[in-house]
């Protein structure tokens, strides 16, 4: 692992640690609260209004109102997301978007370099090279060559001993008298 990878787990780990801290303190709030709710409009403060999960709290004009439902994220009419706090207090919607921009994003990327990686290792790992298959080629030939130039030397050897009568199975003339 490079000093890169090692960046970018670091950075991922950080930021499931926040999130889990976060979806973990939201089910402590969300839990703690089992009195039903008419209207988020009743709550005066920014804490009594984020434990209730259909409440919304703005911070531009201290109010808190109805999570607009329609909509993934309350529209600037009703609060911009800056100012905007659901769930906790010290964690605005924007923060929210651009940290899950990133762990998305972060994500992806590990993902794409894991499979390049692999692939590459793969491609390279599956088969010799040309160079190996190149080297063995030449071992090849080169003893293939020196089997033909054994043979060769045993015929030449072979030859002589027969010649001179050193062979003892060989119907060579001078035999006779060896046996004899």
């Amino acid at each position: 692992m490079n000093k890169t990878e090692r960046g970018i787990m670091r950075s991922m780990l950080v930021v499931v640690a926040v999130a889990f801290v976060l979806v973990s303190r939201a089910e402590c709030h969300t839990s703690t609260t089992p009195t039903p709710l008419n209207s988020c409009k009743a709550f005066s403060t920014c804490d009594s209004c984020v434990q209730h999960p259909k409440c919304l709290w703005c911070m531009t004009n201290d109010t808190c109102t109805d999570y607009p439902v329609s909509y993934i994220l309350p529209p600037p009419a009703v609060c911009k997301l800056s100012q905007a706090r659901w769930g906790m207090c010290w964690v605005n919607f924007e923060a929210l978007i651009i940290a899950m921009a990133v762990l998305g994003g972060t994500i992806i990327i590990s993902i794409t370099v894991c499979c390049c990686c692999c692939c590459c290792c793969k491609k390279h790992q599956s088969g010799p090279d040309r160079d190996e298959e190149r080297f063995a080629r030449r071992r090849g030939e080169i003893r293939q060559r020196a089997d033909e130039r054994k043979v060769e030397r045993k015929v030449r050897h072979d030859d002589i001993r027969k010649k001179y009568g050193l062979v003892p199975d060989s119907d060579h003339p001078y035999s006779k008298f060896e046996n004899e």
